[in-house]
């Protein structure tokens, strides 16, 4: 059985070996506040700047979730209002958390075939927001993308936030060229869901201490603080951490893991463009997600599709938002094998 759902989406199978471990060597009950958790912390936190190419400069901290950091963000970075641009359901999301929070935020909604233009980013925001590869319309911002939207930053004095929830890990991403990345575990690093990452910049912190925000557990001044000696605000996911530094020591660098990924979407793409009922949701290829594959066809087709396929092992996922009836997704994340792939493509042929 092999599962394509874009989250939470199928783990590695060494987590089964590594849950028996964390059993066996006591991390269940391990108080946070030890000296055997902090090592642990600083030990992923090691692995995450290895493995990704974290500048070592940068700040990880730990949340519950990537929901969380759109509402830490709001809370410790934001004084008046941010800018959003977003494609898709999770980026809209991001702009509604942070329009409770601070009421004055606002956004520009641009196409599926579409690059944002740096010139929409107003003068006066503080943040400026974007998801760099929205799970809900299988869109990616390429790097070059990224990096025009962080120099208008640079212009306006803004900090550049970027949500990669189903991409980091999966892909190599120029940390330095954005102020702030975050994500959750359940997608590109093969883990159950449970954990997210806020990733900062020198800059950000340096904005985060000049606001002192402190009326939260999370506000990130706290965060900061407890993070130079590597404990958390709060009783974290110990086990989840102790999964994902576990994940990361037995993994490729991300360069290895990125060529990988992109050469694998590439022969899906052309699959499915040359062989399938089914065509690419984005059809511009140079905004089309690499680790999140739409594709768009008849909604009762779509229900037999997934039907038929179940019934064979393979779990396809179902489109999101205003797609939800009229578009498959499906994950190409690294736990999930080449062989898998291949079963998917033969099955889609059958049909």
């Amino acid at each position: 059985m092999y599962s394509f759902i874009p989250g939470p989406a199928q783990v590695y199978p060494a987590v089964r070996q590594y849950l028996t471990a964390a059993y066996d060597e006591g991390w269940l009950s391990a108080p946070h506040r030890g000296e055997r958790f902090t090592a642990l912390v600083r030990q992923t936190v090691g692995e995450l700047k290895a493995r990704l190419n974290i500048p070592q400069d940068y700040f990880i901290f730990f949340t519950s979730s990537a929901t969380e950091c759109w509402e830490i963000l709001a809370q410790s970075l934001t004084t008046r209002r941010s800018f959003h641009l977003y494609n898709g359901s999770f980026g809209e999301k991001w702009l509604d958390y942070a329009r409770v929070i601070r009421p004055e935020s606002s956004g520009h909604q641009f196409g599926l075939d579409e690059v944002p233009d740096p010139a929409l980013i107003p003068a006066d925001a503080d943040l400026v927001c974007i998801t760099q590869n929205e799970t809900s319309t299988a869109t990616q911002l390429r790097d070059g993308a990224v990096l025009n939207l962080y120099n208008r930053c640079q212009q306006t004095g803004a900090l550049l936030c970027v949500d990669a929830t189903s991409s980091l890990g999966g892909i190599q991403l120029k940390h330095i060229k954005a102020d702030v990345w975050f994500a959750s575990v359940q997608k590109c690093f093969g883990l159950p869901a449970g954990l997210g990452l806020l990733i900062c910049s020198p800059r950000a912190i340096a904005r985060a201490r000049e606001l002192n925000e402190r009326g939260h557990y999370n506000s990130l001044t706290a965060l900061h603080e407890k993070m130079l000696n590597h404990q958390t605000t709060h009783t974290p996911n110990v086990l989840a951490i102790y999964l994902l530094c576990r994940v990361l020591l037995d993994r490729a660098p991300i360069k290895a893991i990125d060529q990988h990924l992109r050469e694998r979407a590439a022969r899906l793409y052309q699959f499915f463009e040359e062989n399938s009922p089914f065509t690419p949701l984005v059809q511009n290829p140079e905004t089309r997600s690499t680790t999140v594959i739409g594709l768009q066809g008849q909604p009762a087709r779509i229900e037999e599709v997934k039907r038929r396929a179940l019934a064979a092992g393979l779990t396809l996922g179902g489109g999101y938002g205003p797609w939800a009836k009229t578009t498959l997704r499906i994950a190409n994340f690294p736990a999930l094998p080449d062989v898998a792939y291949e079963q998917l493509m033969q099955f889609f042929t059958a049909q």
